[in-house]
């Protein structure tokens, strides 16, 4: 914890402003600072003696709908040299990109077009900045919190127009769940039960 302690102290104060806050929690340093900042911050964590984290492992984003910054992004870094982790985080809104780091870590590129699909987070100067996991012409981000659990639309084939179709979703029915566990002893046959119900009958 100590030495957790002592380098985020040393990244404070070394990184001219590029960081400026850091934490501990569960053995792992998180360390915080401006969005607009956030390619300064990771060339200094990557490039100092102190630091060299060489490998962006994950990139993602938080939903904070609550909060006028809506969002975390969220950096997972790792030193091979030093054995060691970080966690760093930026806040932006709907509407604020924050600066592409595909210059400092490529592997970001594909971790910043997830975040953008499923988030709508913008990332402002990366090379290819489209969804990568919806379909074309999907409308919403899924992992923002205020996001349907239905979605916006559905596709379908249809076999008059002999092609694939998007509609707005329409729910025409509930289902009825049954949230009695088998362990809690149903008084009806459960699926699949049948077969097993009717051999004890035979006996």
């Amino acid at each position: 914890m100590s030495d957790l302690n002592a380098l985020g102290e040393s990244i404070i104060a070394n990184s001219a402003g590029a960081l400026t806050s850091f934490s501990i929690a569960y053995g792992e340093l998180t360390v915080a600072g401006p969005a607009n900042r956030i390619v300064e911050a990771l060339t200094f964590l990557r490039d100092h003696p102190d630091c060299q984290f060489q490998q962006l492992m994950e990139l993602t984003a938080v939903d904070w709908p609550q909060r006028a910054q809506r969002f975390d992004v969220v950096y997972h870094l790792l030193s091979l040299t030093k054995n060691h982790r970080i966690r760093v985080k930026v806040a932006t809104d709907e509407d604020t990109p924050v600066p592409t780091v595909t210059g400092v870590y490529t592997a970001a590129d594909w971790y910043e077009r997830e975040a953008f699909d499923m988030y709508g987070v913008f990332f402002e100067g990366h090379p290819d900045l489209r969804r990568m996991l919806t379909d074309y012409g999907f409308h919403g981000h899924p992992l923002r919190k205020d996001f349907p659990m239905t979605g916006y639309m559905e596709l379908r084939y249809d076999d008059e127009l002999k092609r694939v179709v998007y509609e707005p979703v329409k729910i025409t029915e509930f289902r009825n769940w049954d949230f009695l566990s088998p362990w809690e002893g149903a008084q009806y046959a459960l699926p699949g039960d049948e077969k097993a119900e009717k051999q004890a009958g035979d006996r």
